[in-house]
């Protein structure tokens, strides 16, 4: 149940409305007897524009733009139908004419796109003809009278047209850039649980495995513990690197690793050490400096991916090699990863789960094709498969 002090902020914002609808239809009491009926037309009118502007909408079940168009429609009936004297419509113009302005800023602002249109016409139109309502009754007055009103009203009604289109083109920019920056982080944590994440999960799945092979001799078995132990510990590292990230605190956002090419040995070392297919690498000392920082990461990410479907697709591979060299022309780097297939005697196949993989590759294809570059996978050699990616130097 809502409390007395939950309402306080929205009786607060309806004050203001209330003490311009008194002020409007006061003076209406001190009209002559015999055109208060005429005077309250003018005065509810206005009223009710100075209400729709103020008031905080939806309010009891009535939207914003059944508000607005009400106050539009009785605008511009009245216009049509005004019986009383001409110069009583003369008093209320001028702050009717205002709240007009100001309903129409809302609509334009806040309306969903369907009604922002009809509905901020609507108001539009009503703002514009308003000084008709003198100009036409005011005896001899001729045809200019009418024609500056509606341009005098005309510009106000377009320059407070635009301002609330553009605020409101500038606030939806604004929502297309946060949910890019949030769709961005989101794939920025996918990349990570793919990349580090699952890369550690699939070497412990592999290792868990391989525990279960009989014989196995207590050394075995204690090296076999102590990698199953820092591969979970480098993945719970990971997931708390993508978890700072997240956060909104800038520092903490600064945690994201960004590994390239340097780090390459350790990873294809530590590749080697699991028990898996021997691995080697190959490294162009230029190739570093060819690469920007994002484009070292992508090739980073390329021989993680690579040497992860190694462990899930080819564990009877005889040896693994990663090459980073200098493309032919001299302006790319060529990024390669190619298993010699063959006969393993000790690592089991790693059992697939339902429904599990084949976008990793994809996802770095569209990576290397951001930066410029390309990918490619296929068969090679008389068993192998080899992973080769391109990418422009800066």
């Amino acid at each position: 149940m809502r409390t007395d002090r939950q309402f306080r902020p929205a009786r607060r914002r309806r004050w203001p409305a209330v003490v311009a609808v008194l002020l409007l239809l006061a003076p209406v009491v001190l009209a002559h007897p015999g055109q208060r009926g005429a005077a309250l037309l003018p005065a509810l009118t206005a009223a009710l524009a100075a209400a729709v502007a103020l008031l905080p909408w939806p309010l009891g079940g009535v939207t914003l733009a059944v508000a607005a168009g009400a106050a539009a429609g009785a605008s511009l009936l009245l216009d049509l139908g005004y019986p009383g004297p001409y110069r009583l419509p003369a008093f209320w113009l001028p702050l009717e004419w205002p709240a007009l302005l100001g309903v129409l800023f809302r609509a334009v602002r806040r309306l969903p796109d369907r009604r922002a249109g009809p509905v901020g016409g609507a108001v539009a139109l009503a703002a514009v003809l308003l000084p008709l309502r003198f100009a036409l009754r005011v005896p001899q007055g001729g045809a200019a009278g009418p024609v500056v009103g509606v341009l005098f009203s005309l510009l106000p009604v377009l320059g407070v047209a635009g301002a609330g289109l553009y605020l409101r083109v500038s606030e939806a920019r604004r929502e297309r850039a946060v949910d890019r920056a949030r769709r961005e982080q989101r794939l920025e944590v996918a990349r990570g649980l793919h990349d580090f994440v699952a890369h550690e999960i699939t070497g412990i799945v592999l290792e868990a495995q391989a525990g279960q092979l009989p014989d196995q001799e207590p050394e075995e078995t204690a090296a076999l513990l102590r990698r199953l132990e820092e591969a979970g510990l480098r993945a719970l590292d990971s997931m708390d690197e993508m978890v700072g990230a997240l956060r909104e605190d800038p520092a903490a956002a600064g945690t994201t690793r960004h590994l390239g090419l340097a780090d390459l040995p350790e990873l294809v070392a530590r590749f080697g050490t699991t028990g898996g297919p021997r691995a080697t690498v190959e490294l162009a000392p230029e190739a570093a400096g060819m690469l920007a920082v994002e484009v070292q990461a992508t090739a980073y990410a390329v021989v993680l991916e690579a040497l992860t479907n190694v462990r899930r697709h080819a564990p009877r591979a005889a040896g693994v090699t990663v090459r980073v060299v200098p493309g032919p022309d001299g302006r790319t780097v060529r990024v390669t990863v190619g298993d010699t297939g063959g006969p393993s005697a000790r690592r089991p196949r790693l059992r697939r789960r339902p429904g599990s993989g084949g976008t990793g590759l994809a996802g770095l294809a569209a990576r290397a094709a951001a930066h410029g570059g390309t990918l490619t996978s296929g068969p090679h050699g008389p068993s192998g498969w080899e992973v080769c990616c391109t990418l422009p130097g800066r």
